[in-house]
């Protein structure tokens, strides 16, 4: 098909056929002019070593079983036309110089940075973004969102020349909603072939990317080793200098979280997540910490929450009935375990996300923990007669049980406290704990009653397609695990694409979000409005510590949608020294609140 275009093109010219022509009177806009956000003192060099929980199921982005939190390495290592800058939230150039928008509400124009290169040294043109359309919108990747969203919500790619091309959306948007939609990656159309056995034959290919890094080394179950580009073409953008620091990103796979604190205890692993509150308090009073080797920061950071909490899949017969849905949210006592195993450190979320503004309904308030509302929902349902271990049943004899699947295992504790309490309700939770990519690979094929997990925030507005209409339902490798198929969450999430007037899409926003918790589908857990983190003192971060909307600080990637990763730098002069042994400092610890918001304090 490519190489029919191509002739086709070639044809074009040699008859003499015009290419598309520029609208006059574009006001063409960049951005040099926002602080910039990464450290003049960064050094380059070393190596930084991370872990993963388990070994990725593929190297593709796209497809069966891509979405895994590897694909983020990849993802976030590959620069879009432009990204947003994280203190600002302005856009800054990435792959484009310049961007224009159309008189019709639809379009954006973009000049392609020229020195823009593949990490294979080829060109990135205006093909590569003609392509992508092609690509994201085929049927051979087996993408079934990305088909739809490449149709529906990006509709056509014009290119005028070789570096210069708009892209159109399918809905009139607000200027700050098309940056929401349009910020198209491109695909290497000299690497890409779209033949029926793309999943298999892509399955372990090494894509060229944009970014910084290219994967180096692979040992398959056990590491994946990326390497930075040392004449990477971005090296002098004003936002990407002093960025993107160590030379190699090594990744070892520690199936047990444990297992992994031991190795970084030894100096094995240079960073360790703290979120857990066993971790912060109970696990941090070690040699390595009370002689300095080791600080550590808690790290407020103002970012959208993604949904994190119990997903009900629909599709199961018991769950079809909305009274048992919410009979069950009654039985959940979630306040006990953010009282007790999570000690008050994080808060509830009540509604499939927060962190919106108003896009946002924050009257919306988790049903409560109350066992006689939840006992009178389930005998509305059937379930009135007390079985064995004072578990409910019906007259058929089916008990009241609920199996939970989850992939981590240091979430168990705080399942037992909800499977303790649920039992009370006369509810029976079953916790079904399932490694990694293997376990969210059950649930994009819907082989789950319930599912506990976090999906990650960030995108300027919710997003609700992926998750709550009908043509993701009853379908695997799609986001919607609720199964739900809902005619009036369908003409919501419909029109809230469809809407331009920000004010009135924030009002659809909170009708969509006030039909989810009618419908009962999600339980909600809890949001962090923090990072915690142990780092060895030889890694180094910026004066400011993160931006505005720092996920993490020391994610070694681009970030996405705001550009806040690559940071950090290794002092290898003071990592040989720590090394060498004998060595003690002031122990560290920093609470940084520059981005706390109001409502967490």
């Amino acid at each position: 098909m490519n190489k029919l275009l191509l002739i086709l093109a070639g044809l074009g010219l040699a008859l003499g056929l015009q290419a598309a022509e520029l609208p006059d009177h574009l006001t063409w806009e960049t951005n040099e002019a926002d602080p910039v956000f990464a450290s003049p003192e960064a050094k380059r060099g070393g190596v930084f070593n991370m872990t993963l929980m388990s070994f990725p199921l593929t190297f593709r982005t796209v497809g069966p079983d891509s979405n895994t939190s590897f694909r983020s390495f990849i993802l976030e290592n590959q620069l879009g036309l432009y990204a947003l800058h994280p203190q600002t939230e302005n856009p800054i150039p990435a792959l484009a110089t310049h961007w224009a928008f159309g008189d019709d509400n639809r379009t954006m124009y973009f000049r392609l940075n020229p020195a823009a290169r593949w990490s294979d040294g080829e060109p990135v043109t205006a093909d590569d973004y003609l392509f992508a359309l092609e690509f994201m919108r085929s049927k051979v990747i087996r993408a079934p969102w990305y088909n739809n969203y490449f149709t529906e919500e990006i509709t056509d790619v014009t290119k005028y020349d070789d570096y210069t091309i708009s892209v159109t959306a399918g809905s009139p948007k607000s200027r700050r909603e098309l940056l929401n939609t349009v910020g198209l990656v491109p695909q290497p159309e000299h690497f890409y072939e779209l033949s029926e056995d793309w999943v298999r034959r892509y399955n372990w290919e090494v894509a060229p990317v944009t970014g910084a890094y290219v994967i180096s080394d692979v040992k398959r179950g056990r590491s994946i080793t990326f390497k930075r580009l040392d004449d990477w073409w971005g090296n002098d953008l004003t936002y990407y200098r002093h960025r993107f620091n160590v030379d190699e990103i090594r990744l070892t796979v520690v199936r047990d979280l444990n297992i992994a604190y031991r190795h970084f205890l030894r100096g094995d692993i240079d960073t360790f997540g703290l979120i857990l509150p066993e971790w912060w308090h109970d696990k941090t009073s070690t040699p390595e910490y009370r002689n300095g080797l080791i600080n550590r920061i808690w790290f407020y950071n103002d970012m959208q929450q993604g949904a994190q909490g119990l997903h009900l899949n629909t599709a199961h017969p018991r769950l079809a009935d909305v009274r048992v849905r919410k009979g069950i949210a009654h039985a959940i006592n979630m306040q006990r375990m953010l009282d007790t195993i999570l000690r008050g450190d994080y808060e509830r979320m009540n509604s499939f996300g927060s962190g919106y503004g108003d896009f946002t309904d924050y009257d919306i308030r988790a049903r409560a923990y109350d066992i006689n509302q939840a006992r009178a929902l389930f005998a509305e349902a059937g379930y009135d007669r007390q079985g064995p271990g004072g578990i409910l049943m019906n007259a058929e004899g089916d008990r009241l049980s609920l199996a939970v699947t989850y992939t981590t295992q240091e979430h168990t504790a705080r399942l037992a406290i909800l499977r303790e309490e649920a039992r009370k309700a006369g509810l029976d939770l079953q916790l079904n704990l399932v490694d990694g990519a293997t376990g969210f690979k059950v649930m994009l094929e819907k082989k789950h009653e319930s599912a506990w997990l976090g999906w990650s925030g960030g995108g300027l507005y919710p997003q609700y397609w992926e998750f709550f209409h009908s043509l993701n339902a009853n379908k695997p490798q799609t986001n919607n695990l609720f199964n739900i198929s809902d005619a009036e969450l369908d003409r919501l999430i419909e029109e809230y694409r469809r809407t331009m007037d920000l004010d009135a899409k924030a009002a659809i926003s909170r009708q969509i979000q006030r039909r989810v918790h009618e419908l009962a589908i999600f339980i909600p857990g809890y949001q962090v409005p923090y990072t915690r983190e142990a780092y060895w003192r030889y890694v180094k971060l910026p004066e400011t510590r993160g931006t505005r909307h720092s996920p993490s600080l020391f994610w070694p990637m681009e970030g996405y949608p705001y550009s806040t990763g690559g940071l950090f730098w290794i002092d290898q002069q003071q990592k040989a020294e720590i090394k060498a042994g004998g060595k003690r400092y002031e122990p560290v610890l920093e609470v940084v609140e520059t981005w706390r918001r109001p409502d967490s304090r």
